[in-house]
């Protein structure tokens, strides 16, 4: 699977289409949806099952003037309004740092490369009338099915956390094929 393999994933699944209209509808800066909104989508398609429902929705966007959490919930209010239904969660990574104990990041995508796995570090958005994809550590774990910590939970607390979402978030039960190299 290619990198438009999987923009085609997400062009062809009109549910993932309204939601990537919405947030483009909402302004924000230097915005992506990442995480299981593309990396379920895809284990999904590659192991033939229809599309998972939403957890939530990770929408990453970056604004060091707006640093104010209530800026987020805002934020999701009009993700609301536009889309209900949908579990908006939106966060400007411009102050994420803080919470993880991290240096501070430089953009969304210096954000979203820090997630805990390689096949979670993955994300889109709309530009240009057309979806962009983003890997931060590449595609081959993703379109491998294959859970390994990102370089910043490549520790054995951070293997400890992948581990510990793999079983909490039931990704054994849902998709059989994956491979751990946790």
């Amino acid at each position: 699977m290619s990198a438009q393999d999987v923009v085609g994933v997400i062009e062809s699944d009109p549910g993932a289409m309204r939601v990537l209209r919405a947030a483009a509808g909402l302004g924000l800066p230097d915005w992506w949806i990442g995480a299981g909104f593309v990396r379920n989508r895809v284990w999904d398609a590659i192991s033939g099952l229809p599309v998972s429902p939403e957890r939530d929705v990770d929408v990453a966007y970056f604004d060091p003037a707006r640093r104010d959490p209530r800026e987020d919930a805002r934020a999701e209010a009009q993700a609301v309004a536009a889309l209900p239904g949908v579990p908006w969660e939106i966060r400007n990574q411009a102050r994420m740092h803080l919470r993880n104990g991290e240096r501070p990041y430089t953009s969304t995508l210096d954000a979203i490369s820090r997630w805990p796995e390689t096949a979670t570090c993955v994300a889109v958005t709309l530009r240009g009338g057309g979806v962009r994809l983003v890997a931060c550590h590449g595609l081959a774990d993703l379109v491998g099915m294959v859970v390994r910590p990102s370089p910043a939970f490549d520790n054995a607390a951070g293997r400890v956390e992948v581990q510990r979402r793999v079983e909490v978030k039931g990704w054994l039960d849902r998709w059989a094929g994956l491979r751990l190299e946790i």
